[in-house]
């Protein structure tokens, strides 16, 4: 076998001997996983949080953080106006220009209300459970998480906090979010379109079209080096937007923030940066299984330039991350972990925070995957303590061809420029290049700054509504949709793991998935069919392909009853 090759054995030693000999005993290794956390919080002066789970739980790790400080309030949740910087006009030049818009009003320090005059939440979760869509008790009452309406389907893989009530989520008006989308309301096949391709990528709302729209119309520029205002207001636009970005994933520093063309691109940087500089022959790339192939291939790429070994993290019948094997992979030969936050086909979310803490106790940097994971969970890269972070726009209701990459200062400045041009150097000659400064260092020639204005609006546009009550939303109706899905004859579902964000992928019987999902398309819905680039995923499983429905916070249980009187009806030929 070349020493490029990918590996899932797990046959390495663990870290001493002692572990080892107790391992047997303990099949899911918690007191290793535990202790290699308490030696990692020992070193960096905080402390670990006890584990009170059931065997197979690690219990709540939401106090992980450097240094054990408590993690900082997610930013969707609206900060007291810094009244001492003078804001442009131009912030208001795009977007919702109409002065009553969410953007002028949380700029005048007014509270926001995504749905002024509507129903408010009834219901806090305050009975100090812990789920992953939700934000703990530091949030105030703005992200509480209302009262639910959930079929009693006795599902043992998907409990819901929420009580049952009348009505599927109180305060959240899904017609009222719809009526946002212009592209939700037409015909396909003659019937009422359904988007069910969420995890491929999201329709805009109208105010990220317009956001893009009037910077074409009226701030269109190249950023920096002129001296005339439509450079201003373009370079305004683009930097309002970064700092955007800094606030909506918990980052300590705008410059930590690169614009790129999205997750694929910003993974493929950080391969061929950091991986270049610092991975050698023998040394090790930790993946898993449930990999989108963005986080596959660059790193295959990687090991055959070096002669690097690839290992990866099994996943059990489920869907889920087996924590243990993944901690006995840990070595001083593992040079980076590279994990999805969550799977696109699978929709597992993974528990990050006991990743990274296990990584960093080898003093492994862990980069993460959070295309899926942004457009429906509240993220903060410093309480996860991520070493780099990466999402693209168009998964998150924003435009194509923009996305960034979080990265730790320290390893931003270490590693080199990924391509040369312009706008990313201090001075040039033929004899000697002096580089910019972190983020310039890394966004050479012309970027998207339309791109970059897109995303700011869709940042606005989901923070308005609250990422917390996006994810209760969108995880009822998972619920309901899976209950259902269940009880059609013939379809076998791929991967049912406790903690699940919006995807429900599934094989029919003596159908091929391209089939199933060409019938459904002829009934107006749209969902994915193939190996949705996860194929190690799905071969886990046993099938090359799947259909693979997948949700956001505009779609409506009504959409879901179609989908599965479709599938009933569906011809088994």
């Amino acid at each position: 076998m070349s020493s490029s090759a990918i590996t899932t054995t797990m046959s390495i030693p663990r870290p001493d001997a002692a572990t080892a000999a107790t391992s047997a005993a303990d099949p899911f290794d918690t007191a290793l996983i535990s202790r290699l956390i308490k030696e990692y919080h020992s070193e960096t002066g905080g402390s670990a949080p006890a584990s009170s789970g059931p065997s197979g739980s690690l219990g709540d790790f939401s106090g992980i953080t450097p240094g054990g400080s408590p993690p900082p309030v997610h930013p969707s949740i609206p900060a007291p106006l810094d009244t001492s910087k003078k804001e442009s006009p131009a912030h208001y030049a795009f977007g919702e220009p109409n002065p009553d818009s969410w953007r002028l009003k949380g700029l005048r320090g007014e509270q926001l209300d995504p749905y002024p005059g509507g129903a408010q939440d009834s219901h806090s979760a305050g009975d100090g459970a812990s789920y992953y869509f939700l934000p703990d008790s530091r949030e105030p009452a703005r992200a509480t998480v209302p009262t639910y309406s959930v079929p009693d389907a006795g599902l043992p893989h998907f409990g819901s906090p929420f009580a049952k009530a009348g009505s599927p989520l109180a305060g959240f008006d899904v017609e009222k979010v719809r009526r946002d989308f212009p592209a939700l309301h037409q015909k396909v096949n003659g019937r009422d379109l359904i988007w069910f391709d969420n995890a491929a990528t999201t329709h805009k709302p109208q105010s990220v079209i317009d956001a893009i729209s009037l910077f074409y119309e009226r701030d269109y520029s190249n950023v920096n080096r002129a001296a005339h205002a439509l450079a201003k207001r373009a370079t305004d636009i683009y930097e309002s937007g970064r700092e955007k970005v800094r606030e909506f994933i918990g980052a300590g520093d705008a410059d930590e923030i690169i614009f790129l063309r999205g997750t694929t691109e910003a993974i493929n940087l950080v391969a061929q940066t950091f991986g270049r500089q610092r991975i050698r022959a023998g040394d090790e790339i930790l993946l898993t299984t449930m990999e989108h192939h963005a986080n596959i291939v660059p790193w295959k790429m990687l090991s055959e330039q070096t002669g690097a070994n690839i290992r990866v993290a099994p996943i059990n019948d489920r869907g889920e991350l087996l924590l243990d094997q993944f901690a006995s992979l840990l070595s001083e030969r593992t040079k980076i972990v590279a994990i999805t936050h969550v799977s696109n086909a699978l929709g597992t979310v993974n528990p990050l925070q006991e990743v990274i803490a296990l990584a960093h106790a080898y003093g492994i940097p862990v980069l993460v995957d959070g295309a899926q994971s942004t457009p429906h969970l509240p993220v903060n890269v410093q309480a996860l303590d991520a070493d780099f972070f990466a999402f693209s726009g168009h998964k998150i209701f924003g435009p194509t061809g923009i996305g960034i990459l979080y990265g730790k200062r320290e390893y931003l400045e270490s590693i080199p420029p990924y391509q040369g041009g312009g706008s990313m150097i201090e001075d040039v000659t033929f004899s000697k290049i002096i580089y910019a400064g972190i983020p310039q260092k890394f966004e050479a020639g012309t970027q998207d700054i339309a791109g970059v204005a897109g995303l700011a609006a869709a940042i606005d546009y989901v923070q308005g509504i609250g990422l917390s009550s996006i994810a209760a939303y969108e995880h009822e109706l998972l619920e309901y949709a899976t209950a259902e899905i269940q009880g059609i004859p013939g379809i076998r579902q791929i991967g049912t793991a406790a903690s699940k964000a919006g995807v429900l992928s599934f094989v029919v019987n003596g159908v091929d998935s391209e089939k199933v999902g060409t019938y459904l398309d002829e009934h107006g819905i749209a969902v994915r069919a193939g190996h949705h680039c996860a194929q190690p995923s799905l071969r886990r499983f046993g099938v090359e392909t799947a259909v693979r429905p997948s949700f956001a916070f505009y779609n409506t249980r009504q959409e879901v009853d179609v989908l599965i009187r479709a599938l009933h009806q569906l011809p088994k030929r």
